[in-house]
Parts: structure tokens; sequence; C-alpha cells
């Protein structure tokens, strides 16, 4: 797994406030976001990567976006968790960034995630994004969420994703509010919306000792997953504590300091509970 930074150090740049340039004309791309908005799309953005194995097959070009309503205990990247925080940038200047790495991605068999922070807390930019990702660079889609806003994507915006990352952080309700702040049900809610679509999804579980490894738990979520009959792949992720001088930076309390990442065994287990439900878990 790789992963290079590209911004928002580098090219991301701010574009300052969007004001309304009045209708689309004709010549303009008529995009989902340009037909809501009648003005160009612009959205609040961390930064982008090329990444590897983590995002999504192949290699990936991932716009990370800023703004989240979970606070997870884990989180590697509280960094996005305000949307204030990010650059206000136009998807004109994503496209084009994204657009110089067409060739490289397409031949890894890669393709275009939006990712977050909770990309739907910017539903119009972020649909704008897979649309154009897909029909102007050709690109494989992917939309990585925690599913919580899950109502905000539109019918439209799921067309232009080819692939949804969806975290099921817990099955445990109780779990699931300690983890994230945020009631388990929405994300549900989606994931069931996504199976009568026939969306492809692939499932992704954090295991974290002491917090959501307990073996119901685990078994929850894969017949849950399993039930579903559109999920083709798990990412089973162990916790790990990478993130943990960013909550420093920002004078957060790491509450997860002393715990341990999971041991190859306690993964293997888990692992196996998914298999077990005939899910393909990696």
């Amino acid at each position: 797994m790789t992963s290079l930074a590209l911004g928002p150090a580098g090219p991301v740049t701010p574009v300052g406030p969007v004001t309304s340039v009045g209708p689309v004309t004709p010549a303009g791309p008529v995009t989902p976001a340009a037909a809501a908005t009648q003005r160009p799309s612009a959205g609040s953005v961390h930064s982008w990567d090329l990444s590897t194995g983590v995002d999504g097959p192949g290699t990936r070009f991932v716009t990370f976006l800023s703004g989240c309503p979970l606070t997870c205990l884990y989180c590697h990247n509280p960094d996005t968790w305000r949307m204030r925080s990010g650059r206000r940038t136009s998807a004109d200047d994503v496209i084009a960034e994204a657009a110089k790495y067409v060739r490289f991605i397409s031949a890894s068999g890669g393709g275009a995630t939006v990712s977050g922070g909770e990309p739907l807390l910017q539903p119009v930019f972020t649909g704008e994004l897979l649309h154009r990702m897909k029909h102007e660079l050709g690109l494989h889609t992917a939309l990585d969420t925690s599913g919580f806003l899950g109502v905000r994507a539109t019918d439209a915006l799921l067309r232009d994703t080819d692939l949804v990352l969806l975290d099921i952080k817990s099955w445990d309700p109780d779990t699931y509010k300690k983890v994230t702040g945020r009631s388990l049900r929405p994300t549900l809610d989606f994931a069931r919306r996504l199976a009568d679509l026939g969306q492809e999804v692939h499932v992704r579980f954090v295991l974290v000792p002491g917090l959501t490894d307990d073996p119901a738990n685990v078994e929850g979520v894969a017949a849950f997953a399993a039930g579903l009959g559109n999920v083709s792949r798990v990412d089973l992720l162990p916790f790990h504590k990478l993130g943990e001088a960013k909550w420093q930076a920002l004078a957060k309390p790491f509450t997860l300091h002393e715990t341990p990442s999971p041991t190859p065994a306690q993964v293997a287990a888990a692992r196996e509970v998914f298999l077990s439900h005939g899910l393909h878990a990696v």
C-alpha cells in the first residue's frame, strides 16, 4: 500500500468565494452540480493523493474533502473534521489535477475516489467530482463514506459512482455511538438502499481490541453484510495509532493511546467470521 501526498501544500490553491455567474450557458458543462447551482461548483478540500491498495482497486486519485459529522475515536485524519479547515477549491482545479495522471491510473486498473472527512457533507460538490471523473476523464469512480449522511446521496450521484466504500464501524448500536458519537441506523439504512439499487459495495470494518472486536459485534457486521447481496469485498482493517500525532497537534485527547493493535491471530479470527458468511475478506 503506498500513498503519495499531492496537496494541499502543493497543487491545491484557494480560489476564493464562489459567486453566481448567472445561468449556465449551453457551451458550459451540463453536470448535476451545474444544473443544481447554476454556477461553477466548489468545495472545501483538505488534500488530494495518489494511493495504491487503500482507497479502491488499483492506483487511485483520491480527493479528501473537509468536514465530518462523526468524531471516531480512532480517526487518523481528525484534521478533516471541520469544513473550515480545508481550502475552497473549484471542481475545475481538482479535475485538472486528476487529468495529469489519467494514463498512469488507467494502466493500473485504478480510478478516482472521493473521500474525507465525509464527502456527503458536500453532496453537490461530491456529485460534480464523481460525474466529471467518470464522464470527462473516463475513470472508475468510488465514494468513501460512513453512510451516516446517505440520505444526501441523490440517485444521480450514485449512478456516477461505480463503487461505494462503506464504513460499518460497529453492529452494536451502543458501541457505534461510543466510537463515532452518532447513531448506527442511518448507515444501515443507506446500506440497504445501496443493496436495492444493486450498487457494488466494499465494506470496511476497523478491528479495535476492547472496542469493536467482541465476537458478537463482528458476527453482526458479517451477517448483515452477507445478507445485502451486493458486498463484493470486506476490508478488515487492524486498528493503528498512526494518526495520534495529529490529535496531539490539534490538542485533542487521544483516548485510545493505551489500546494495542490487534494481533495477527485476532485479525485472522475476525476474518474467519466474514469468510464463514461467504464474504471475500482481506
